[in-house]
């Protein structure tokens, strides 16, 4: 192994190569068996082969969570559902699917706090004015253990969300659904 990749060579003091002597690592020869430098740079070379080893061999720890969001995403994209009409000054349709608009809804509903979105289900029920849809959302909430002012907790999430789907994504909400399904400890 080389080293040295640029292709000038790095010499000892004694005048030896020391690619020469990462070549030999595992192999001395007389000169290098009572040569100073020659042995101080094979306990630095064998050192760092050392550290490479341990390194190489240590696996990486997988990152918390990791598994579950990759199967959230797996889950999200195998339900896209149906497609939503946004209203549109232009000529044409726009169309946006009812697992984006979900996701939308659900960091809304996150960002009131004490509270964490779960499912968000979405049907079209109508049709606005302005070619918008108007939607029918229900969505399940996991609420903080602790968490004393309920009511007021689901009236921002309320909030939130209506005002999330009207400026975020142009739809009119019709009927919000909220559920608490569960509860949750801080660290969860």
């Amino acid at each position: 192994m080389a080293v040295n990749e640029t292709g000038t060579d790095y010499e000892l003091p004694c005048g030896r190569d020391l690619d020469a002597l990462w070549d030999r690592l595992d192999s001395v020869d007389a000169h290098e068996a009572t040569c100073p430098h020659c042995g101080t740079a094979r306990e630095s070379l064998l050192a760092l082969r050392s550290a490479t080893a341990e390194l190489v061999a240590e696996p990486d720890p997988v990152p918390p969570g990791l598994v579950g969001r990759i199967m959230s995403a797996v889950r999200a994209e195998a339900r896209r559902g149906q497609m939503l009409d946004l209203p549109t000054p232009e000529p044409g349709r726009v169309e946006v699917s009812e697992a984006a608009v979900a996701v939308v809804l659900r960091y809304a509903a996150d960002s009131a706090g004490d509270v964490r979105a779960r499912r968000c289900r979405v049907r079209t029920v109508g049709i606005a004015s302005d070619g918008g849809g108007i939607v029918e959302v229900e969505l399940t909430l996991a609420v903080r253990l602790g968490n004393v002012d309920g009511a007021e907790t689901l009236a921002r999430v309320r909030e939130r969300v209506t005002a999330a789907a009207a400026a975020r994504v142009g739809l009119t909400l019709a009927k919000l659904d909220l559920l608490v399904e569960d509860v949750y400890e801080d660290g969860e």
